[in-house]
């Protein structure tokens, strides 16, 4: 009988590492947010060239993750439900009533979001080694290529004002949990790649993949950097 396992591309998840199925393995950061909109010309510019020259600097692919789930304030509701039977001010009993009433109109009426953005660092066979290895030798070799990785991005990510973390296995066995199991309508998830382009001549930082998956490492080949000397583009590519 055929179950679910089959069809994913992780075959398991050991010290923080994802390992694939193709012999790759991964680790995933989730990272902040910054409120672009609200930050001058001069502050968004700065973001923008601090973004480029960290994608300039990387000499491996990575892919961003968006995923967004319906805010659940059930619980926020029940500690204001918990604050008004405390409350032995009639006029403060009464104003919480109404900013409970407040809080719950507008979830219903909007759509309220929680975001959540992880930055996923990939390390394909090719770069392991062609040599068959066991679980631990390939773990203990994704360990040397990927931790040098992330702490590169994590430092890279700092400058432009975002703290990433790297998730644990526990985080990662939730994660792929709800991502695999999510509540009917509840949840909607954005991978994107990013890439560099360069005057007349583009330059894929990460390439397409035509089967999309979380952890899917690139197909290998692809350019991984431009020259600085060259200005740069930055782009999203179209969600597949």
């Amino acid at each position: 009988m055929s179950t679910a396992q089959q069809h994913l591309s992780i075959t398991d998840i050991v010290d923080d590492i994802v390992l694939l199925k193709d012999g790759g393995s991964a680790l995933i950061l989730k990272t902040g947010a910054v409120n672009f909109g609200l930050l001058s010309e001069r502050e968004q510019l700065a973001i923008i060239f601090s973004f480029g020259q960290m994608l300039n600097s990387l000499s491996y692919p990575i892919q961003i993750m968006l995923r967004s789930n319906r805010l659940d304030i059930s619980s926020y509701i029940s500690l204001l439900d918990k604050a008004q039977l405390k409350q032995s001010n009639p006029l403060l009993s009464e104003m919480i009533a109404k900013y409970r009433l407040f809080i719950q109109n507008i979830v219903k009426e909007n759509e309220v979001l929680d975001k959540q953005f992880y930055v996923v660092i990939p390390v394909s066979y090719l770069e392991m080694g062609l040599k068959a290895l066991n679980n631990q030798e390939r773990l203990l070799r994704a360990k040397t290529i990927l931790l040098p990785r992330k702490d590169q991005l994590v430092k890279q990510l700092g400058r432009i004002g975002l703290q990433a973390t790297q998730l644990n296995s526990e985080q990662l066995l939730r994660l792929f949990f709800e991502i695999y199991n999510p509540p009917s309508g509840q949840e909607d998830i954005h991978v994107g790649q990013v890439r560099l382009t360069a005057p007349q001549q583009p330059v894929v930082l990460a390439k397409d993949n035509p089967q999309p998956a979380i952890i899917q490492p690139p197909q290998q080949g692809a350019p991984l950097g431009v020259p600085k000397t060259h200005p740069f583009v930055v782009e999203e590519l179209e969600e597949n």
